[in-house]
């Protein structure tokens, strides 16, 4: 089914058979000051939470019934979003509807841009939508609601907002806040100014398809783009992991007598010890998680696994940043190697079983993992499937050194009525090393032992011993393809041409995240709209270009860069082309504009080309070697008014499908890597100058009135 796009004060029923959904509020991270926070809170026929238990949020991420979960922070690449979980089938039957909510702790949401709702069911297929416009000064907004109607559930578009804040719209639904500096609740801003309109009820044919994306400008006003959402990471705000496995419904996270607190408590970075006692360069530190005696395939999967579980359940940023992938709780987590449950007359163990307790509700995934050249198999994966259904279990997770070419999509196919009551998500051990890095690196742990253990985690997996590998294969289709285009005889039939065009977007993927964990930031594979959420659909547009350009391209956007990142390897000309469009100064002279790039370009390499796009279509281009020191030669004319530069370099490609020397991935790798380290990091966009007042345009002093004695005003 499609997705419901809804307008303020529409409504859409939710599919009878969907009992769990997901609920996401995205939004563009137009001003990073402005941080975001998810909330919901579970009403009764007045409107009114029943208790304080009833208001989850980060401080309390599950209500007493573990009926709704707060899910924590995910990373959209132009952007975030915050998930809440809801299981309709728990809520109490005196629970009419769930408010989903969202705050900012400091700033309004009028800085941001992209402002949305999103409903998901458990295989994060779109349910319904819906775009909050016209938000000012709100600090929170009332989003939408799940509702009851008979004995089915709709969701409703509201956007109504507070200036109070968290607490004020909290207060405003009967939650007792006890922050130590109360906010005095007020009454409710309206930030939408359309009139609502009723929608009882939405056909296929007049719901709109809606797209787990965030859109983009392109230059073409045809073409939408889109970058494809990860699945939720968190941030480090959560509460504090009990230190007990059970934890009872009246326990954890539960409010005090004086009520909720709504104030965030920050994590403090550690990082891991660095050792300064060696004597030379020689000499190894010892590991924690030993390679030595590494054997077969089946030591390698056993070893990588039971590292991994302890280091998820030890190091607790870095289980959550992997659990909330899976739409998993917060929440006391705990991890089993090799648990045995019956199948049938025999036994099927999977590698792993993950569990986590919040409130009186245990969430439970089974997990399949395989290193080295493993492959996943589609029996196996269903009979883990019937396992987890007949266990009661919520989902199964396959780990593998397979990417999957997008976030969401899995590597293996399956019986699809095998997903209704169990989520199926896929993870890559490139994914893993990546969180774990993007934990250590740059969202820190609060405590020095466990930086240490995240230390040797990583160390580990960087190992080729461990099994866990990057994509380093273009496989067995590349050569024959690569060949057939340098000789020109591609044709789109070659049934070789599809798996070359999915290695590629998996190289591409393996790419983005690559970036991600150096950057910090989440880097994004940037995609037309139509081809965001369709792998077939992709598939067949790389096929067709590839046979007419002999070309494989893939761009990727870096939040706070100047401008994108284009990656094209031409198989015709043996050449990976890496560029950047910038837009140029909206002031100023040709020259001015074209000295202001030069100048942040004084580090790049000589062999850069530097094309420059007038207004008028004109466009000049030379080696930066050249224009160095004589920038009138990018000038088109005296009068002409720069438009943009685009910064491209080219470099050898490799031929290779595989390994280090002379292969085609790693070229591309640092193609792209050493362009963004060399030109477009250093860069900075244009920033319009301040509005200037004009020379001796002082504004006059008033004229000052001679006093006038009181008793001059008195009534004689």
């Amino acid at each position: 089914m499609v997705g419901a796009e809804l307008s303020k004060g529409q409504n859409a029923p939710l599919p009878s058979e969907v009992l769990r959904l997901r609920v996401v509020v995205t939004w563009d991270q137009a001003d990073e000051d402005v941080d975001v926070d998810a909330s919901a809170l579970l009403l009764d026929d007045a409107g009114r939470v029943r208790s304080d238990e009833d208001f989850v949020f980060y401080n309390q991420p599950v209500s007493s019934d573990g009926s709704v979960q707060y899910l924590g922070r995910g990373s959209t690449e132009t952007g975030s979003q915050e998930s809440l979980a809801l299981d309709l089938e728990s809520l109490p039957q005196d629970i009419t509807s769930v408010a989903v909510t969202a705050s900012v702790g400091a700033g309004t949401f009028g800085a941001l841009e992209g402002l949305r709702l999103l409903v998901l069911d458990p295989a994060g297929t779109p349910l319904a939508s819906y775009a909050v416009a016209g938000a000012a000064e709100e600090t929170a907004l009332l989003f939408g609601e799940i509702y009851r109607r008979g004995d089915g559930w709709k969701v409703r578009a509201v956007g109504q907002g507070w200036s109070s804040g968290l607490a004020g719209l909290a207060q405003d639904f009967g939650v007792t806040v006890a922050d130590d500096a109360s906010q005095t609740p007020e009454a409710p801003v309206e930030p939408v100014t359309e009139a609502p309109e009723v929608l009882e009820v939405l056909s296929e044919a007049e719901s709109n398809e809606l797209v787990d994306v965030v859109e983009l400008e392109s230059d073409s006003p045809d073409e939408a783009l889109a970058v494809v959402i990860d699945l939720p990471a968190p941030k480090l705000t959560l509460v504090e992991q009990p230190a007990e496995a059970a934890v009872p419904a009246s326990a954890a996270g539960r409010p005090s007598a004086k009520g909720v607190r709504t104030r965030k408590q920050s994590a403090v970075k550690a990082t891991a010890p660095a050792l300064r006692l060696a004597v030379d360069e020689s000499w190894t530190a010892a590991r924690l998680f030993s390679i030595v005696g590494v054997g077969n395939a089946e030591e390698q999967e056993r070893r990588a696994t039971s590292a991994l579980l302890a280091t998820m359940m030890a190091v607790r940023p870095l289980g959550r940043g992997i659990t909330a992938r899976l739409g998993a709780p917060a929440g006391t987590l705990e991890t089993y190697l090799e648990v045995p449950f019956p199948r049938g007359e025999g036994v099927v163990i999977p590698d792993g079983v993950i569990r986590i307790a919040r409130g009186s509700r245990v969430w439970t995934g089974l997990l399949e993992t395989k290193t080295g050249s493993g492959q996943l198999r589609r029996d196996q994966v269903e009979n883990y499937l019937d396992v987890a259904r007949q266990q009661g279990f919520d989902a199964v997770i396959t780990l593998s050194n397979e990417i999957a070419p997008a976030a969401g999509e899995h590597p293996v196919e399956v019986d699809r009525r095998k997903l209704a009551k169990v989520a199926l998500f896929h993870l890559s051990w490139a994914e893993v090393l990546h969180e774990a890095q993007m934990v250590l690196a740059h969202r820190g742990v609060d405590d020095q032992l466990q930086a240490w253990l995240l230390h040797e985690f990583v160390r580990y997996l960087q190992h080729p011993r461990s099994g866990a590998a990057g994509f380093d294969d273009m496989g067995g289709s590349w050569v024959p393809v690569r060949e057939a285009v340098a000789a020109g005889t591609l044709r789109a039939g070659d049934r070789k041409v599809p798996a070359v065009v999915d290695a590629w977007i998996r190289l591409v993927r393996q790419l983005s995240l690559r970036l991600t964990a150096e950057l910090g930031v989440n880097v994004a594979h940037v995609l037309p709209r139509k081809l965001a959420t369709d792998p077939v659909t992709r598939t067949r547009v790389g096929v067709e270009a590839l046979v007419e350009t002999g070309c494989l391209s893939a761009t990727l956007k870096v939040p706070g860069a100047a401008g994108p990142v284009t990656a094209i390897a031409d198989l015709r000309t043996g050449q990976v082309r890496v560029s950047t469009k910038v837009p140029a100064p909206e002031e100023g002279t040709a020259q001015r504009r074209i000295t202001w790039l030069l100048r942040q370009l004084k580090e790049a390499p000589d062999d850069l080309l530097i094309d420059v796009a007038f207004a008028n279509a004109e466009s000049t281009c030379e080696l930066l070697r050249d224009v160095r020191d004589k920038p009138a030669a990018l000038i088109a004319s005296s009068k002409a008014e720069v438009a943009s530069f685009t910064l491209t370099r080219s470099l050898p490609l490799g031929t290779k499908r595989s390994g280090v020397r002379g292969a085609f991935i790693p070229s591309v790798v640092h193609a792209v890597e050493g362009f963004y380290t060399d030109v477009l990091q250093p860069l900075r966009p244009w920033v319009a100058r301040a509005p200037q007042m004009p020379e001796g345009a002082a504004m006059a002093q008033p004229e000052v009135l001679e006093s006038v004695p009181a008793e001059a005003d008195a009534v004689g």
